[in-house]
């Protein structure tokens, strides 16, 4: 053994063979590699979140995406199935408006807001509609912009019934230059921010949970939507407008509840609901009452009754009737406790359309300010919008029977006690002295105009049937708004 060697393991120093040495060293530079890889990664990681953070800074509006609507002519999906209740998907032309109330802001979405709410004509105005894409809300919202005025829609399209059809009325409102928002009247800094940016001279505020059966089922959505909404808007209205709009809102011929008096007056009690429905819009009234005495808000609530008509709601029993007997499915048609017909003050839509706007004209001025001061009484009005002649749904029934070329297979029951009422008769005594409101279509001519829609929109095949509709093209009204045609 060499001395060396000898003289090491003496000293009890303990020597490595080559090749161990090898080893060690390549395990040394594998670990090198490694650390160095995850701090490759790190950096990478670090400079790509940099690149957003760079990204949202300099150019939020690529982010936002731009506030204009697809419009009809660009949306050519396919329209919904008869029967249908699921809600598609959305199309990415949507989504520009679309997302938590968080999302929205910048420049380029404050210039598109403006953009929709700005008239057109000389002194027109500038509205803010809530339920936009709701029955009601759409027809207004065409009326307006058709006659110059600015419109800024919103709405949650929530699934009560289909969205499907609520996203197709979004569709038309776009082709007409109507913006539509997909936001809640809950989100209170949303509203705000609106009302920041643009100064709305009106709001017509129609968002409400609907149906006087489903509250049974959901109550907790009617205090959300009815109550709780309705003060959202009126707090964004009376503390973060300036200057504070006109508020014009959905109340409805429910409020009159157990009242026997016909026809039904602004001055009859409505201290007797007969649906947590019907609650909810009372509250609604006695909440008014307070924010226009407490902030000077100008405020008219609409008790409307019964409307129907084209891009009407699934849920309504004109609507689901025609659906039922197209079908081949049975109705059940209601019977009051002593025997009686059921008997409904139906309004067409236009009418109410009409009703709608000249409450708007007519609307006072706000008089407080931003500190909830206010500078004298403002308007606090409320007006009944109905068509003046109730008509048993028995009746009713038998129109559609005709127009659609097909009886009905009807089941009649006596009315249980889930809210509903045995008749409604409105007085517009007072709507037609403020505001010239005179209703004018029959029930017959309004459920023409109604099934002629309901065919095209549905795509459904009439021509073998011996009704009023048998052999022709229904185009007058179909797939446009009768208020704004």
């Amino acid at each position: 053994m060499p001395a060396g060697v000898v003289d090491a393991a003496a000293k009890g120093v303990r020597l490595e063979r080559p090749a161990a040495v090898l080893l060690r060293r390549a395990s040394g530079a594998k670990q090198l590699v490694t650390a160095s890889s995850h701090l490759l990664f790190r950096a990478t990681v670090l400079a790509t979140l940099a690149l957003v953070v760079l990204f949202a800074v300099h150019y939020p509006s690529l982010l936002s995406r731009s506030f204009t609507l697809s419009s009809s002519s660009s949306s050519s999906s396919a329209e919904p199935a008869l029967g249908s209740t699921s809600s598609p998907r959305r199309p990415s032309s949507h989504r520009s408006l679309l997302g938590s109330g968080a999302t929205y802001g910048g420049a380029a979405w404050e210039r598109d807001v403006r953009r929709s709410a700005t008239p057109r004509r000389d002194g027109g105005l500038s509205v803010l509609v809530t339920g936009a894409a709701g029955f009601v809300g759409a027809h207004c919202s065409l009326a307006l912009r058709a006659r110059g005025d600015g419109v800024l829609g919103l709405d949650n399209f929530n699934a009560y019934y289909d969205p499907a059809l609520k996203r197709a009325r979004q569709r038309l409102l776009a082709s007409r230059g109507v913006g539509v928002l997909d936001a809640d009247i809950n989100d209170a800094a949303l509203l705000e921010r609106l009302f920041a940016a643009v100064p709305f001279t009106h709001v017509l505020h129609l968002a409400a949970q609907a149906g006087v059966r489903y509250a049974m089922r959901a109550p907790q959505t009617y205090v959300a939507s009815n109550v709780a909404g309705l003060v959202a808007v009126f707090e964004a209205a009376a503390k973060h407008a300036d200057p504070q709009p006109a508020v014009v809102w959905a109340s409805s011929s429910s409020v009159y509840g157990l009242n026997t008096d016909a026809p039904f007056s602004e001055d009859h009690r409505t201290d007797r609901p007969a649906s947590l429905y019907a609650a909810t819009k009372k509250a609604g009234e006695a909440i008014a009452h307070a924010y226009n005495h407490i902030y000077g808000l100008s405020i008219t609530g609409l008790r409307f009754f019964t409307v129907y008509g084209p891009w009407g709601r699934p849920d309504m029993a004109y609507f689901s009737f025609a659906r039922s007997i197209v079908a081949g499915e049975p109705i059940t048609l209601f019977r009051a406790a002593d025997g009686a017909d059921v008997r409904r003050d139906f309004t067409y839509i236009d009418d109410v359309v009409r009703g709608c706007l000249g409450a708007l004209d007519t609307a006072g001025r706000s008089t407080g300010s931003r500190s909830g001061k206010k500078s004298g009484p403002a308007p606090l009005r409320v007006y009944n919008l109905g068509n003046t002649s109730p008509v048993p749904v028995t009746r009713m029934v038998a129109i559609l029977e005709k127009l659609l070329g097909k009886k009905a297979r009807k089941r009649v029951v006596t009315m249980p006690s889930n809210g509903d009422v045995p008749f409604t008769h409105a007085n517009v005594s007072h709507a037609a002295h403020d505001f010239g409101y005179r209703p004018a279509t029959s029930l017959e001519a309004g459920l023409r105009h109604f099934v002629d829609w309901f065919v095209q929109y549905y795509k459904l095949d009439v021509k073998g049937t011996t009704g009023a509709l048998a052999g022709k093209t229904t185009k007058r009204k179909s797939m446009a708004m009768s208020a704004a045609s």
